[in-house]
């Protein structure tokens, strides 16, 4: 009655079941860090400077010269932290 089993899993069967399982933690881990705030790769900030978008107001032709130019006076006047 010796081997009756079947022998157990070969080798190669280890092999890929431990493959199989690496690749299904690594999913998990991936899957719960996307979905963590605050993880994962930093991110570019989403508003842009309110100088920015005056020059790019300028420049697409929304407004002309002497607008710019005052707008861009008073952001200036109200200080870096408000630019």
């Amino acid at each position: 009655m010796m081997g009756w089993y079947g022998g157990g899993a070969g080798p190669l069967q280890w092999l890929g079941m431990g493959v199989f399982w690496l690749v299904v933690l690594a999913l998990i881990v991936l899957l719960v860090v996307r979905l963590l705030p605050g993880t994962g790769a930093p991110t570019r900030t989403v508003g842009r400077s309110a100088l920015e978008i005056l020059e790019r107001r300028l420049a697409s032709g929304e407004i002309d010269q002497r607008t710019w130019q005052t707008r861009r006076a008073a952001l200036l006047a109200a200080g870096p932290d408000k630019v």
